[in-house]
This record gives structure tokens, C-alpha cells and sequence, in this order.
């Protein structure tokens, strides 16, 4: 399996090991989040930005939406596990690593959180879905039940509707997931500082869990 494509943002100060992994959406690329660091405003957090593996018209796909994605899901999730244990191997610990994910970044993160054997720092999931929760919830790893999980979505998204979505959650909720939902009144995109702020206070607090060893 191919590599896929990232680049490092060095945190500005400190010698911390925190880590945001991002996951763009779908036609987007790595590009469309070096403002993601100016917005969060954690001088001590490494960034590494992603492409997903497929070219999709001058951007890039985690997998086919419109064939059948689960082959393209299932080999996109393997590509994060394996980035996320080279992550380790860099001296990350994966109580240190947070996944960030936009749309299909979202539902990718999803994917992570289900299955990936270690337990993270955080995911932050934003306007996406899961695919097929029911499997979701059959193939989870020991510990999904102990990730923790930021999933904002927006009422009025014409692309993902929020009500599905919604239901999603609930039923992945009573599955015992720890996901912490958020509705904002926005279309499929990020609104603004508003959200940001949820997201930063989601991660403030993860970090600061971190430190203490809890869970």
C-alpha cells in the first residue's frame, strides 16, 4: 500500500508531543487546512496534514461515494492505521494524537475510532456520517468505548442531512461510543468561531485529561 502524502506543521513553542492528524474532505487536499493552526491557537500542538490516496477533479478522495465505498474505505483505513503507527514509532503516543476530520475526513475518523487498537487523545468529526453503523458497532476494537468523540454537524447541510446523521449518532451513542454532539445552524462547511471554539475547548480539555492520565 501506497504511502499517503502529508506535511508536518511543527508546533511554536514547547517541546510537546501533541499531535493533530487532518483529514480533508472530499476534492479537497492538505491545502485546504494550513489555516486550521492560526484558528485553534495551540502554540504547543504539531499538525500533520493529509491527502487522502484517490485524485478526485484537482482535489482528493478517501473513497468512491458514488459506487461502492467500502473497499475504498477499508484500504483508507488501513493507510491511517499504518500513518498512525509510524506516529508512534516517531515518539507520539497515541494518548497524544488527535484525528481531525472533515466530511469523508469525518467519516474516516469514525472508522479510526471503532477499530484502531489504541486509545487517542481525542477525534473531532465534523459534518460527515458513519458508513454502516451496524458494523461499525460489530467490528469495534476493546477500547472504542474509550474514545472520545466530537461530532458537530450542521441542521441545515443540503449534502449530509442532519437528521440522518443525527440518528447515526444516537444509535452509535447506545452502542456505548462516547461521542459529544453539536448542532450548529450552517450548511456543510465550518461556522466560524463559534465552532472553533467548541472545538478548541473539546481539545483543551482532552489535552489537559492527557496529562493527568485519565481517561
Amino acid at each position: 500500500m501506497a504511502m499517503l502524502e502529508t506535511e508536518f506543521i511543527k508546533a511554536r513553542s514547547g517541546d510537546d508531543h501533541r499531535l493533530m492528524i487532518v483529514l480533508h474532505g472530499l476534492g479537497d487536499s492538505m491545502e485546504g487546512y494550513r489555516w486550521l493552526p492560526d484558528a485553534l491557537r495551540f502554540p504547543w500542538m504539531h499538525y500533520l496534514l493529509v491527502n487522502a490516496p484517490d485524485a478526485y477533479f484537482g482535489g482528493y478522495s478517501w473513497y468512491d461515494f458514488a459506487g461502492n465505498p467500502g473497499p475504498g474505505i477499508e484500504r483508507s483505513r488501513q493507510a491511517l492505521f499504518e500513518l498512525l503507527d509510524a506516529q508512534r514509532r516517531a515518539g507520539h503516543l497515541p494518548s497524544h494524537i488527535f484525528l481531525f476530520g472533515f466530511s469523508q475526513g469525518c467519516l474516516m475518523c469514525l472508522e479510526v475510532a471503532a477499530r484502531y487498537p489504541h486509545r487517542l487523545a481525542g477525534f473531532v468529526g465534523i459534518s460527515g456520517y458513519a458508513h454502516e453503523p451496524g458494523k461499525l458497532i460489530a467490528e469495534m476494537s476493546p477500547i472504542a468505548r474509550e474514545q472520545s468523540f466530537l461530532f458537530t454537524h450542521g441542521t441545515q447541510d443540503p449534502l449530509v442531512p442532519c437528521r440522518a446523521v443525527r440518528e447515526q449518532v444516537h444509535q452509535l451513542q447506545n452502542a456505548g461510543f462516547r461521542i459529544a454532539w453539536k448542532e450548529f445552524d450552517k450548511v456543510h462547511t465550518i461556522a466560524g468561531d463559534e465552532e472553533i471554539e467548541v472545538i478548541r475547548d473539546f481539545v483543551q480539555h482532552r489535552a489537559a485529561v492527557g496529562v493527568r492520565g485519565g481517561a
